[in-house]
């Protein structure tokens, strides 16, 4: 990404900002609320409009139809529109809609242990068959999470992929994830706002602070008091250390 720089009217929310990934990397964008972490992943999407180039292998994605941009990456959003009453496992199955004839073929191409391996990384094998018109807020999101991981993409792009899920479910969908950066050499870019989570899976950060870019690196070097607190405006790391007092004590000092 190049010059990235976002407008909406007269009001900049990403301000020239540039990064590359690479395979095996996982880059954590964080920083506070209205920083402009969403309108990048929005640009990478082609969601908004945007000055600047966004390339994947050194190809301009505005130059590729959109059946060849899903084979180079796939898109979690935070918001899911949901109009049809499909089945969570005809959803998931879109996510091989660019590498089949059209919607719902079982042709040769679609890779039916891609699919159910998605279906089993979300914990979705149960609910296969259920409408997604039924589903709570964290079944939908895993089941989109589903259906990009379907993709086998190159590359993930999440926004808050772990949004509206319980602690249990966090855990998994990040274990999963890190694993498949590990074991397939891809790579990742999410949005986050636990620092937490995003210190321990993290291998690089992005930090925003009013659409511009202030800190990127390696996790724990901007992910640091330094960089951090005059983001925020508080002693960031100190706060985490009342948080775990609290468990501390409960626990009996353990």
């Amino acid at each position: 990404m190049t010059n990235l720089t976002v407008r909406f009217g007269d009001y900049t929310v990403v301000d020239n900002v540039s990064f590359t990934v690479s395979p095996g990397e996982w880059l954590m964008i964080v920083g506070p609320n209205g920083a402009g972490k969403s309108s990048i992943i929005s640009a990478i999407s082609q969601a908004v409009p945007y000055t600047g180039t966004v390339a994947f292998n050194g190809r301009d994605i505005r130059s590729l139809k959109s059946k060849d941009v899903a084979k180079c990456f796939g898109v979690l959003t935070q918001k899911h529109a949901v109009g049809y009453s499909f089945t969570v496992e005809e959803v998931v199955r879109l996510g091989r809609y660019s590498f089949s004839g059209g919607f719902f073929s079982r042709n040769e191409e679609v890779s039916e242990a891609i699919i159910e391996k998605a279906l089993r990384m979300t914990g979705l094998e149960a609910l296969r068959n259920q409408s997604v018109l039924t589903l709570s807020g964290g079944e939908l999101q895993r089941a989109f999470l589903a259906q990009v991981l379907a993709q086998d993409p190159p590359l993930l792009i999440l926004d808050e992929p772990t949004n509206h899920l319980d602690l249990v479910y966090q855990r998994q969908i990040f274990e999963l994830i890190s694993q498949w950066v590990q074991e397939t050499e891809r790579a990742v870019v999410s949005v986050v706002h636990d620092l937490s989570l995003a210190r321990k899976y993290g291998t690089t950060a992005l930090l925003m602070h009013k659409g511009k870019l202030v800190g990127h690196g390696p996790v724990n070097d901007v992910i640091d008091s330094e960089h951090i607190d005059p983001v925020y405006s508080m002693d960031v790391r100190q706060w985490m250390v009342d948080l775990l007092s609290q468990w501390q004590k409960e626990g009996g000092g353990t």
